[in-house]
């Protein structure tokens, strides 16, 4: 009956115009109880995390290494705790709006970096360095999502600048 129902309402041909990804967002949306679950758990876990990496950070020879590796995995854990609110290809849409790209460009290029200055230049004082800017470009980023809010702040560094 639904399919007799489908052909006559014209619905059974917009099925079939539908593009792969169309298709593929249909199957894998997420109810919003789901949603909610999802983004509790990601951002509980990017929090856990953060907490870890600077419970951790005073162990001795290891402690500034595990500190960098648990800090950027809560930070980027916290940032897909919100793809399970929106969506993970309105995220993105999102993240590359004008008003964030930059945020966002600093923020993955800090994340990237304090990696490798962890593991692959072994300098911890710029990994510590990249850390301090992850924090500031992931507030930048975050500020971003409430209205007037950035504008304000420049406002009032300009201000204090004077």
């Amino acid at each position: 009956m639904d399919k007799l129902k489908s052909v006559l309402s014209g619905e059974e041909a917009r099925k079939d115009d539908r593009t792969i990804l169309e298709v593929a967002n249909e199957a894998s949306t997420l109810g919003w109880g789901t949603r909610v679950k999802g983004f509790v758990g990601c951002f509980v876990v990017g929090a856990i995390a953060t907490i870890l990496g600077v419970c951790v950070l005073f162990i001795p020879k290891v402690g500034i290494t595990l500190f960098i590796v648990f800090y950027t995995i809560g930070n980027i854990c916290t940032l897909c705790s919100t793809m399970f609110l929106m969506g993970p290809m309105k995220q993105l849409k999102r993240m590359c709006d004008k008003t964030r790209a930059l945020a966002t460009t600093i923020m993955i290029t800090c994340l990237v970096l304090t990696l490798c200055a962890a593991f692959w230049w072994k300098n911890f004082g710029l990994a510590l360095l990249f850390c301090i800017l992850q924090v500031l470009a992931f507030t930048w980023y975050s500020l971003s999502y409430i209205p007037f809010v950035r504008d304000a702040i420049l406002k009032m560094l300009a201000m204090c600048m004077k």
